[in-house]
């Protein structure tokens, strides 16, 4: 979808940094919302943006001041994720001194 917004020059000077491209200026903008009012997903960011990786994501955010969207549930399943990450890399060991 494309958007046409017409801004005063006035404003337009305040809000985008000069140098900077208006139009991904404005998408940024629209992509940081929907993902802090939850609309969109960390996932949608980064497609939306192009952006290659999360860490990407999270460097956009981090600048808007926006907190990444963390559960229990997210902290729990990598907490078992690392467990067993671990179990694997000490049995790799293991077969390698054995």
């Amino acid at each position: 979808m494309q958007i046409t917004l017409d801004i005063p020059e006035a404003f337009a000077a305040q809000l985008i940094a000069a140098g900077k491209d208006p139009a991904r200026e404005a998408l940024e903008a629209l992509a940081v919302e929907g993902y802090r009012t939850r609309q969109l997903s960390e996932s949608q960011v980064r497609h939306m943006l192009g952006f290659g990786t999360r860490m990407k994501v999270h460097e956009l955010l981090a600048a808007h001041d926006v907190c990444l969207h963390y559960s229990l549930a997210d902290l729990e399943t990598d907490a078992e994720t690392s467990k067993y990450l671990r179990t694997l890399r000490e049995q790799e060991l293991a077969q390698k001194a054995g």
